[in-house]
């Protein structure tokens, strides 16, 4: 394992040409549910900087994420290369969710290389305190086809109010009951 002083040009370029990658968090009672989810969709992670990174929340089932980063922001990033040269990053650091319409969320929105944003509940930001690489040897070759786009046709079919109705009754809350979105609303 190497350990980096930031996210160098070298580094940014892998994060981004992987078409998935994976966001572990935990709370902090030792009770608590970890987490880990799959993320994926082009240009819904970016990098800010050698130290910052940030990706698209979109609606989904569970609000695990939101709920561990607004109790404690632990939270760690993992890539890997899945075709090419074996890689793993981690990126370890603190994470806060911006919410649609606070200060700071129309700038952050457009460093991102996307245009699609039905559905989307938060940016996570990412200070990274953290970076590190390892072998990943025994990760298998996979071959990538292209993102899926069930979520975001799933999304364009909802209303504003379908979505607050959906946060507020599904995205509340963590599975360990742990408060997780108090949307303003929509975007």
């Amino acid at each position: 394992m190497k350990v980096h002083e930031g996210i160098d040009a070298r580094l940014s370029r892998f994060l981004l040409d992987q078409p998935v990658f994976f966001v572990g968090t935990a709370p902090t009672s030792d009770e608590g549910h970890i987490n880990v989810s799959p993320k994926g969709m082009r240009g819904t992670f970016a990098v800010f900087g050698e130290h910052e990174v940030g990706y698209l929340d979109y609606t989904g089932s569970g609000a695990e994420t939101l709920a561990h980063l607004r109790e404690n922001g632990r939270i760690v990033l993992m890539f890997c290369a899945f075709t090419g040269p074996p890689n793993i990053v981690r990126l370890h650091g603190r994470g806060r969710a911006v919410l649609p319409g606070s200060p700071g969320f129309g700038e952050l929105l457009a460093r991102f290389d996307t245009g699609e944003h039905q559905g989307l509940r938060a940016i996570i930001d990412v200070e990274v305190t953290r970076v590190s690489d390892s072998c990943g040897f025994s990760v298998p070759l996979l071959g990538y086809t292209e993102d899926r786009d069930l979520l975001l046709r799933r999304h364009s079919r909802r209303s504003d109010e379908d979505l607050a109705e959906y946060w507020a009754t599904r995205n509340a809350h963590s599975i360990d009951g742990l408060p997780a979105l108090d949307p303003p609303g929509p975007p």
